[in-house]
């Protein structure tokens, strides 16, 4: 048995939640923000047996996509209470998935 987590980004989070659910994986979500752009991030918990572990990845990334973005740039440190902050553009959204071995699994 595999447990596979995939921090998914909001915009993508639902679709790609409902069509694992379609394909009959139950899954955990919890709400979760992300580090660089404190943007708002799906994470979904999946257990399922190892022969299911590719088809859950590809429906994961079936769903999800990258995207710009445009953001201020960050604030150097030691930079002056003047610095302007300028746009910038970043890549954010896609997937990030981890498939760990289960030694066991209840269900109570």
């Amino acid at each position: 048995m595999k447990l596979v987590m995939a921090i998914v980004n909001d915009e993508d989070g639902n679709v790609v939640l409902s069509e694992l659910n379609k394909n009959k994986f139950s899954v955990t979500k919890l709400a979760t923000t992300g580090g660089f752009l404190k943007a708002g991030n799906m994470t979904l918990i999946i257990g399922t047996e190892d022969e299911n572990v590719q088809k859950v990845i590809d429906i994961i990334k079936s769903k999800s996509k990258r995207r710009k973005q445009i953001t201020a740039s960050p604030m150097p440190i030691g930079a002056s209470a003047s610095f302007n902050p300028y746009p910038i553009e970043v890549e954010v959204g896609g997937v990030t998935i981890f498939v760990l071995d289960v030694d066991r699994f209840e269900k109570v």
